[in-house]
């Protein structure tokens, strides 16, 4: 009888613990509160291009630049990233010659990257944004989102070392 007892009051002691568990688990998603971890992107900037499977050009020339492992391995980075379409624009036999001359190929890929997360809440329209070139990329809010002649066709996507925004076209250093 005392073994029933004490077993019983074991349970509805762990009943209570869990009610007031659900209720404290439901008071944190009213104020929008998230557990420690959750929301925050666990792949980096090469992973999550990887996984998008727009970028396999971009990939393959920061690979030929050597700047994929800066990518995936450094912090923090925003990343004005072409799709494959928008490097389609590109003539063939330009691109080809731009993926065998390492030197100008990382030229223009670092002038898609800006140091540090640069959201598109922090954009403005005319803001100049020093790319990791050295030369600046202009950005336009009139008409849709732009970097240059590139429009900015996603944003925000976030990455653990960043955050990448798609672009249309392939941007050039002047």
């Amino acid at each position: 009888m005392l073994k029933a007892f004490l077993t019983k009051k074991a349970l509805l002691g762990t009943a209570v613990f869990s009610f007031a568990l659900g209720l404290a688990v439901a008071g944190m998603h009213e104020r929008g509160e998230k557990k420690a971890g959750a929301g925050q992107a666990k792949q980096n900037i090469v992973q999550t291009a990887q996984q998008a499977g727009q970028f396999k050009t971009l990939l393959t020339a920061l690979k030929e630049a050597g700047l994929e492992e800066t990518l995936a391995n450094k912090c923090c980075f925003t990343v004005f990233a072409p799709t494959d379409e928008a490097f389609g624009k590109i003539p063939k036999e330009r691109l080809d010659a731009l993926l065998k001359n390492k030197e100008a190929l990382r030229k223009v890929l670092l002038y898609h990257v800006v140091d540090g997360k640069v959201y598109s809440k922090d954009l403005k329209e005319g803001q100049k944004v020093k790319t990791m070139q050295g030369q600046e990329a202009t950005i336009g809010l009139r008409g849709g989102a732009k970097i240059d002649n590139a429009s900015i066709v996603k944003t925000d996507i976030e990455a653990s070392n960043g955050v990448i925004h798609v672009i249309d076209t392939v941007i050039m250093p002047r």
